[in-house]
């Protein structure tokens, strides 16, 4: 007797070249502005979703997280991992995949890569937050660290918040280099710069996403003059952080989860009872974001799960409207239930 999986036992899953396709056919802008448009909805029913900290198995070498959220209908969860010496062997940084379930029944609905999807989901929240704390009509960006993360970060921004400016710097150049070719396309105006001091200057909004698992300072204090806002997104493991701490001590700092930002983000470094915001109260109107010209904002980005099940839930609409995806074998259907081994058994090859 053959076997023939029943449409109960099929689940959707979106390869690295499917969620490429379906990058293309939507639009690189569009799909970040879409994916940060879900994100926003869900943060303001924030207080709907199940929060903890992503459960983390730390190395000397990375770190592998998973990342659990549930509104309580759908239950959504990522894998990703974070070495920074992968490149030397021609491996990713990140690389991550995820799953979305229905609560009711616990049948995964949904099973995507999320190495591409966490890239855009990461620049489309930092873009997403600007548009609440930085200054009104930005368009300079400088961007610290120019891997893998950095052009998605520039498209980010110019879809959402309007920089159309460039200033970038690595401490190795040929990565500026090839962020400065592959955005030439874009309409980005760009300068790459010998130091970070340099890159700074007259920039409305400094963006810092540099990959060494280490405390490092990437941004001093004297670098950093009023009125700016700041996009961290490189710190986002215990010890390893990019801001200097009188930084933080300037800045009014807006963070997502506080519980997991202050194991992970650059407020790793203050005091556990320093003052923080939380960025869905801003995006909900319950308190304020940019409250002064002059004003230093710090959005100390580490990612959160909410921000990957938004990404997940946005995929999965794609789905019923573009055909990009495969259908994976993944859950045993016998005809009754209770009889799991009646089904392996009938599925046992015949002779020939």
């Amino acid at each position: 007797m053959g076997y023939a999986p029943s449409d109960l036992a099929l689940v959707p899953f979106v390869s690295v070249e499917n969620m490429m396709r379906i990058v293309h056919a939507t639009g690189i802008e569009r799909f970040m502005t879409e994916l940060a448009g879900c994100i926003e909805a869900d943060f303001r029913r924030w207080e709907l979703f199940d929060k903890t900290p992503r459960v983390a198995s730390h190395s000397h070498e990375g770190v592998i997280e998973l990342m659990p959220t549930s509104d309580g209908i759908n239950y959504g969860f990522k894998y990703v991992n974070g070495h920074p010496k992968n490149t030397k062997s021609g491996r990713q940084t990140v690389t991550a995949f995820g799953v979305m379930a229905e609560v009711g029944n616990g049948y995964p609905v949904l099973i995507t890569e999320m190495t591409m999807l966490t890239a855009l989901r990461t620049a489309a929240m930092s873009a997403l937050a600007a548009r609440y704390l930085a200054p009104q009509e930005s368009r300079t960006m400088t961007i610290i660290g120019n891997g893998a993360q950095s052009e998605f970060q520039a498209l980010a921004f110019k879809a959402l918040v309007g920089t159309d400016r460039l200033r970038l710097y690595d401490i190795d150049r040929s990565a500026s280099e090839r962020c400065a070719r592959n955005l030439a396309p874009h309409g980005f105006d760009i300068e790459i710069f010998g130091s970070g001091q340099e890159a700074v200057e007259g920039a409305d909004i400094i963006t810092t996403v540099t990959a060494d698992k280490q405390y490092a300072t990437i941004l001093t204090d004297n670098m950093v003059g009023p009125g700016i806002h700041i996009n961290a997104v490189g710190g986002d493991c215990p010890g390893k952080t990019e801001l200097h701490r009188d930084i933080l001590l300037r800045s009014e700092i807006f963070v997502e989860y506080p519980p997991q930002t202050r194991i992970e983000g650059e407020i790793q470094q203050l005091d556990p009872d320093h003052k923080v915001n939380e960025l869905w109260q801003v995006i909900d109107g319950r308190i304020a974001g940019r409250t002064g010209r002059d004003q230093i904002t710090l959005f100390d980005s580490v990612g959160f799960a909410v921000e990957d099940f938004s990404a997940l839930r946005y995929v999965r609409g794609l789905l019923g409207k573009l055909p990009y995806f495969d259908r994976l074998d993944l859950l045993a259907d016998p005809d009754d239930p209770r009889d799991l081994f009646g089904m392996l058994m009938r599925a046992e090859p015949q002779p020939a």
